[in-house]
């Protein structure tokens, strides 16, 4: 029999209550939340004590587009302009040659410990190589980690941008799986067209945001929060239409948007956080149940060493890497490559190789989530304790200035 709409809505209601509730059960034991949320999205599923059965990587793709989307652009438009301009070309350093490096170390780890032909392996590496801006924000900003605010800017700046390189490997690799004559100018054509379309838009669509919101002036307050939202979902499918990142294009509109004052700022940076929230707990619990924990037992072994790889060897090299040219400090550097959390992002990308119908994309999909999950426990649980080692942490009088 069919369940009822009635049920579904007891049943996401409940589910998004007890989320908000581990919130403070996060705070007060040091675990970062999203691990709570995908361990009762989890513990809901067909293989836990909710026997809710459900796997359709279609929908949860869709639903995860959707989030990122929204999340992105309530990051950029919270991120501080005036904090986020001297460490730019870090951050951008950090997008691209570290996604790269970390993509193909990892790559080629995998390829050794799983056997995976080399493209697999890089495919792996790819879906893993981008920081997650949902991981990041929520840990940074829920924990109250108190971090240089120049090193906050560059990991905020870092995780909100690197998602659309991690993308387009992503694509690129499942189409020299799925269509061996690719050839090397076909994936190089394709990925200035997605940057510098992106870049484009995402930074034209700020401006009109801007522009737009400050010409209306209508009576009804209400209205706004539901205009900003729109324009972001606009400038996603409209950028992703023409060829172009929709994750680069949301993340810019929003830091664009943001740089100078528009009207019911705080009133609409307010909604846009709680509406992140809501999008990062659902995306969670979804990507929670999407996961059959008996397929993680398998892979654990592997999963645990690859991701212990990435949080070692491949983020630091990667970081030093990208950094060595820069003047931020080696302990700074350190830093940065801790703070590298995995998260939902590479989860979603890993239901690509589902939809696509790769051979090994089950196998990924689990060996992605293991990694996103460990790296968020070990690191995420860590940061505070990592940043006084390093000699890093600010006064707490200091940590909201």
């Amino acid at each position: 029999m069919p369940t009822s709409i009635e049920l579904l809505f007891v049943v996401f209601s409940a589910l998004i209550i007890l989320s908000i509730l581990t919130i403070k059960l996060s705070i007060r034991f040091g675990i970062p939340s999203l691990v709570l949320f995908l361990g009762i999205g989890m513990l809901a599923g067909s293989d836990g004590l909710g026997g809710m059965y459900f796997d359709n990587p279609a929908l949860v793709q869709t639903l995860g587009v959707i989030a990122l989307t929204l999340i992105l652009f309530a990051g950029g438009l919270d991120t501080e302009w005036e904090g986020v301009r001297p460490v730019l070309w870090s951050g951008l350093a950090l997008s691209t040659i570290g996604v790269l490096a970390t993509a193909f170390l990892v790559g080629l780890f995998v390829s050794w410990v799983q056997g995976f032909s080399l493209l697999e392996g890089l495919l792996l590496g790819a879906i893993v190589s981008s920081t997650d801006a949902a991981a990041v924000f929520m840990v940074l900003r829920a924990r109250g980690a108190r971090l240089p605010r120049s090193l906050m800017h560059l990991l905020e700046l870092e995780s909100g941008s690197n998602d659309p390189m991690a993308v387009v490997l992503t694509v690129a690799l499942i189409q020299l799986l799925t269509i061996p004559a690719t050839s090397f100018g076909d994936l190089v054509s394709f990925f200035v067209m997605q940057m510098a379309v992106g870049a484009v838009l995402g930074m034209a669509m700020g401006e009109v945001m801007r522009w737009t919101l400050n010409v209306l002036n209508l009576e009804m307050e209400g209205i706004y929060p539901v205009l900003t939202v729109a324009f972001a979902l606009l400038t996603y499918g409209l950028t992703a239409e023409l060829q172009g990142s929709g994750f680069l294009a949301v993340y810019l509109a929003g830091l664009i948007m943001g740089r100078r004052p528009f009207v019911h700022q705080q009133i609409l940076l307010q909604f846009h956080d709680g509406l992140a929230w809501l999008m990062q707990i659902t995306m969670f619990l979804i990507l929670g149940l999407q996961v059959f924990p008996a397929r993680l037992e398998p892979i654990a072994g592997a999963g645990l060493l690859i991701s212990l790889f990435l949080i070692f060897v491949a983020r630091p090299i990667s970081v030093y890497t990208s950094l060595a040219c820069s003047r931020i400090s080696y302990r700074e550097q350190t830093l940065v490559a801790w703070v590298g959390l995995r998260g939902a992002v590479p989860i979603v990308l890993a239901t690509f190789p589902v939809l696509a119908g790769l051979e090994q994309a089950d196998t990924i999909f689990h060996l992605v989530f293991f990694i996103a999950l460990s790296s968020v426990l070990l690191q995420g649980t860590a940061i505070p304790l990592v940043t006084r080692l390093l000699k890093l942490d600010r006064p707490a009088a200091d940590v909201r200035t």
